[in-house]
């Protein structure tokens, strides 16, 4: 009886264990913004900061930086942007790292490349 027992459970185990499955996991999505591709704040960035209504808590009082309109590029620079270097950019790593407010991948890589391009007032 005892073997009978270990039998229906490693068989039980086994068929449980191998009937679901997932093809595959998702994967984050990278997009990649060609090299030559010249990012401009005003009409690239300053739209995704609109988009997620970022100005809703970002305003002129607070710790945090102001993304009101017109407010955003001297706000953000230097304190927030590391020209150059957007993954030592708090404002990167806020938006990548911490997802804060499910910025998508698209506006994530603008946002690195403005950055890595030097993050200028243009």
């Amino acid at each position: 009886m005892k073997k009978l027992l270990k039998i229906v459970l490693v068989s039980s185990l086994s068929l449980l264990s191998f009937s679901c499955y997932y093809d595959e996991f998702p994967q984050a999505v990278e997009v990649v913004i060609p090299p030559d591709q010249t990012i401009s704040f005003a009409s690239d960035i300053t739209p995704i900061f609109a988009t997620y209504n970022c100005a809703q808590c970002h305003k002129p009082s607070g710790q945090s930086p102001n993304l009101t309109a017109g407010n955003e590029y001297s706000s953000l620079v230097p304190a927030y942007v590391s020209a150059g270097n957007a993954t030592g950019s708090r404002l990167y790593i806020q938006l990548a790292d911490k997802g804060h407010r499910n910025v998508d991948a698209e506006s994530l890589a603008l946002i690195k490349k403005w950055i890595e391009d030097g993050a200028e007032n243009n």
